[in-house]
């Protein structure tokens, strides 16, 4: 009967297999016909021969001359988001972990790829693939810039620039003018893409929303770029021939400049903003000018008419989605359990999560407590593992900055208190468990940033004791500045329902911890780890999947149902009030007008059915919330055991606390040999992930990126504001 049912199992997981296989091919197919229409849109044979054929097809009373931007623009990419749904959903139920830790030469053959390149520089660490990805993009701006140019500068000579009145210099200036806006609008699309969260996109490129950061920054700077110099050869353009006045030009019909300019001057304070010595010391002034994004997006649909903007719409439309549903799951306060407060100036806040909530090793969450700040949301990793425990979720948080600070002084205070109110986002992360496909793994981390890798090791022990599969061997290198820092690694070992550590002596852990400022161990005094409990309200829910356990399923409906909607609201606005009006002709009716009705329907299709969604799903997750059992402890504070790793020497009862201590070798008064401890590595497969100051992943990807060190896959994590 067994065989049977494994017979089963492995005809469904390939049936599953090949269906993904299909549905990736049918993706790659659509996605290079979109860059085709990329490649091809600054040439004459787009505009003369393939966009009246497409227009001509398209054009009707329901959409107008936006019916072609739709089809050309926004169609495919919502497509791939949808179908990239279905495609996560599949993955979700192969569920075969054997596979991770299998690898072909292909397969090796690609990991170069990912290999760090450039280590120093005004990119940061990048790999091999991320450069060709970047050399292509600029690649793309180069082309569509110069074919502009030149198709734009064929057309200007002296009787044309004669007849307008103007200089042949001066048509060549705004002509360039023209050209560059064009070509910042190819960046605008692409900008939104790593900001959604959420997205199915994402993770087709294998990427996650934290390591996708710098990637909307870098477009950032492009669009911000590109943006400057085409308003200022308008500005210099009107300027000479003495037309100044065109700067405060709102007509119903055609392009708006006072539009254009407040677009332009929003971009420029959140451009400002990112400077790194603003972003970083004055981090407020920078989260809330982001916020301008609204007005940048908004202004520039009125600036460029809502049938241009559908370039730029796609990325945004699903940032859209994402937003909206980020901010229904921020509505409700969670359920806080208990924090604890490390020596070392270090929280562990446990929340109540349901059991249906699943989220792989590296996953973040935003945390928002309004008492603090009602607007500020922090990112903090997930130090919990959601098979180990299935009704709770908890993250680190360190003192290193005004917010963190002000956090911890609440909680440490002499007089505790018996209730913080918490609203979570997320939680974000990969959709699978990658770096079982290794033989070792090596983790640096410095300071804080060995919280991701506290997740890691949950889910190694978890594969060694509870399914009993084959883990990689795991090296931990963290350094820290003082003993107490090493409270950090009490978070390693889970507990189990009784409150006792998990076995994990299946589990091949060695720990090399440094103390870099001390010359020895600090013995005069016992650390303690200081426990508060917390008194719920009934009102307080547990962590729950905003849409569910069919997260991906629902994200397509969402996503492909609010779209139709849009589709029959525009069709219906457009054939019954706006084409009776201008029958087509773009002449009449006010442009201004036509942006914001698409607008309006764009964010009212999008909250019907976002909302209704998310109602559904609340009510199917109501009787599993009833069902979390009771976590409450005593609502005084208890102090814990004192710390494993400082004052070693005495007796441990239990034998998981035993082995961790004995897989731990302190060294003090030294920084670890990074390049020594990696090229002792001499397996086939070592990943090697490091996390911390950005000093220390650059030495780190600097080894692993020489020729010596073909075994070594590098993998940086971290979250950059």
């Amino acid at each position: 009967m067994d065989a049977k049912v494994m017979r089963k199992t492995a005809a469904s997981h390939g049936n599953v297999r090949t269906v993904r296989a299909a549905l990736k091919l049918l993706l790659l197919v659509v996605f290079l016909g979109y860059v085709m229409m990329w490649i091809m849109m600054p040439t004459n044979t787009y505009w003369q021969n393939w966009q009246p054929r497409i227009s001509s097809k398209a054009n009707s009373t329901y959409f107008g001359s936006q019916g072609a931007n739709i089809l050309i623009s926004i169609f495919p990419i919502l497509f791939i988001a949808v179908v990239g749904c279905v495609y996560h959903h599949l993955g979700k139920k192969l569920e075969d972990r054997h596979n991770h830790q299998q690898s072909n030469g292909k397969e090796r053959w690609f990991r170069r790829w990912e290999q760090p390149m450039l280590v120093k520089g005004p990119l940061g660490i990048v790999s091999g693939t991320e450069i060709a990805f970047f050399i292509m993009f600029i690649a793309l701006l180069v082309w569509s810039l110069s074919t502009f140019l030149r198709n734009g500068f064929a057309e200007i000579t002296p009787h044309s620039a004669a007849e307008e009145g103007v200089k042949v210099w001066e048509a060549k200036l705004e002509s360039s003018a023209v050209r560059l806006g064009l070509v910042g609008n190819i960046c605008l699309a692409f900008l939104f893409f790593p900001v959604a969260r959420g997205s199915s996109v994402l993770p087709l490129l294998g990427l996650t929303s934290e390591a996708s950061i710098k990637y909307h920054t870098w477009v950032g700077h492009l669009v911000m770029t590109l943006f400057t110099a085409h308003g200022l050869c308008y500005i210099i353009y009107w300027a000479v021939t003495d037309n100044i006045s065109q700067m405060i030009k709102w007509d119903k019909v055609g392009i708006s400049n006072v539009a254009g300019e407040i677009a332009l001057l929003s971009g420029l304070v959140m451009w400002a903003t990112t400077i790194p010595g603003i972003r970083r010391k004055i981090f407020e002034l920078f989260f809330y000018t982001h916020h301008l994004y609204i007005v940048f997006v908004v202004f520039f649909i009125f600036h460029t008419s809502i049938s241009f903007s559908c370039i730029m719409l796609p990325g945004f439309y699903l940032f859209l989605v994402d937003r909206y549903l980020r901010f229904l799951q921020s509505r409700k306060n969670v359920r806080l359990i208990s924090a604890r407060i490390l020596p070392c100036e270090a929280l562990e806040l446990i929340f109540s999560k349901t059991a249906g909530l699943k989220y792989h090793p590296t996953s973040t969450v935003f945390i928002n407590v309004p008492s603090i700040s009602k607007l500020q949301w922090h990112p903090f990793s997930i130090t919990s593992n959601s098979n180990l425990e299935e009704e709770k979720l908890s993250v680190m948080i360190k003192c290193e900055g005004s917010w963190s600070k002000k956090l911890y002084q609440l909680l440490s205070s002499p007089t505790p208190i018996d209730r913080l109110e918490v609203a979570v986002e997320g939680p974000y992360g990969p959709v699978s468990t990658h770096f079982l496909r290794h033989d070792t793994l090596v983790m640096v981390s410095g300071g804080s940033g060995i919280t991701p890798f506290i997740s890691i090791i949950r889910e190694l022990i978890y594969t060694s004791s509870m399914i009993k599969s084959k883990t990689p061997k795991v090296l931990l290198v963290c350094a820290v500045r003082s003993s107490s820092d090493l409270t950090i690694l009490d978070l390693i070992l889970p507990f189990g329902g009784a409150g006792t550590p998990i076995d994990i002596s299946n589990l091949e852990l060695h720990i090399e911890a440094y103390v870099t400022r001390e010359e020895e161990p600090q013995l005069e005094t016992s650390k303690l780890l200081r426990t508060i409990w917390f008194k719920p309200l009934a009102t307080d829910a547990p962590i729950s999947a905003i849409l569910g356990p069919n997260s991906w399923l629902w994200l397509g409906f969402i996503t492909a149902c609010s779209f139709m909607i849009f589709l029959i609201l525009i069709g219906l606005i457009t054939r019954y009030y706006i084409y009776p009006i201008d029958h087509n002709s773009n002449a009449k009716f006010s442009y201004p007008l036509r942006s914001l009705l698409n607008m309006l329907a764009i964010c009212f299709s999008i909250a019907l059915t976002a909302s209704l969604v998310v109602l559904w799903n609340r009510k199917q997750n109501a009787m599993e919330t009833t069902q979390i059992q009771n976590l409450d402890g005593p609502l005084t504070p208890t102090a814990s055991p004192e710390s494993l790793f400082i004052n070693v020497d005495r007796e441990l009862e239990s034998l998981p606390q035993q082995s961790l201590v004995q897989a731990t070798n302190m060294h003090y008064g030294e920084r670890p040999n990074l390049r020594r401890i990696l090229s002792e590595c001499k397996g086939p497969s070592t990943g090697v992930l490091v996390s911390g100051p950005k000093e220390l992943r650059h030495d780190v990807a600097a080894i692993c990126s020489s020729r010596m060190a073909g075994n070594l896959h590098f993998e940086s994590i971290s979250f950059n504001w």
